[in-house]
């Protein structure tokens, strides 16, 4: 069996088709899968998504993308959706600091409340990073306290060193089709030396479907792709992949 941590079925590119979606993860022995939100809107409808079909879960919180939105009123009733028993993880949050994302002070400012709120909740966090991790890592070793319920860093393209500071912070590394890219050289390098024990699998859909399938709308239905990919770097059979990470999952994410 296996556990997809981190997709979004809400996207409007599975609209129409969610049913379907779902049906072709368990064909491919995907059982459970977790629908992340990435602002208030999103998480809601991650969680009422999540509420409809057993074996889906919810993630939910502010994207950098959307910090902008993060005020006391919908910290409060992020908190008030996080009493679910669907929610299980608060995420995706963090920093991105490419062309056109809000200003780096505010994302950071915003990344510490939502750490707060982890902690306040007892929950494990869902960590999104695109070219911020030297900051990432620093604010995570500040505020090592609010960590104590774990997390993961999703869809992880990270350096074999960032790799290491963020397992001694006690969180796992998430693996989605990006590594299974030609191209993804240095990522395929670093999962090489992360142990399985402190790895997810996640697809991430629609966006960035594995090899084969790249350029096509991704869906749960590939993870096993992903994992057959990550075995053969782990020199290990794909059951084997599938043992561990879902047993991490069950661990992090209590499901």
């Amino acid at each position: 069996m296996f556990i997809d941590t981190h997709a979004h079925l809400t996207d409007k590119a599975f609209a129409g088709r969610e049913e379907e979606i779902l049906q072709n993860a368990k064909d491919c022995l995907v059982e459970k899968v977790i629908t992340s939100g990435f602002d208030l809107a999103s998480s809601k409808e991650a969680i009422d998504f999540a509420r409809k079909h057993d074996g889906v879960y919810a993630s939910i919180g502010f994207y950098p993308e959307f910090v902008q939105d993060y005020t006391v009123e919908t910290e409060e009733k992020l908190k008030n959706l996080a009493k679910d028993k669907k929610v299980v993880a608060i995420g995706e949050i963090g920093l991105q600091y490419t062309d056109g994302m809000p200003e780096r002070e505010l994302q950071k400012e915003v990344f510490l409340k939502q750490l707060n709120l982890v902690y306040q909740l007892e929950k494990p966090v869902v960590l999104h990073c695109r070219d911020a991790y030297g900051d990432m890592i620093k604010l995570l070793k500040g505020n090592k306290d609010l960590l104590v319920f774990g997390g993961t860093f999703h869809c992880f393209s990270g350096s074999h060193e960032i790799a290491i500071e963020a397992i001694k912070l006690g969180f796992y590394i998430s693996i989605g089709g990006v590594s299974t890219f030609k191209n993804a050289t240095n990522v395929r390098e670093v999962l090489k030396n992360v142990p399985l024990e402190r790895m997810l699998l996640e697809t991430d859909c629609p966006y960035l479907a594995p090899h084969p399938y790249r350029g096509k709308i991704n869906e749960p239905k590939y993870i096993p792709t992903i994992a057959e990919n990550l075995a053969v770097l782990k020199g290990v059979d794909v059951e084997t992949v599938a043992k561990i990470t879902t047993e991490n999952a069950r661990r992090l994410f209590k499901i």
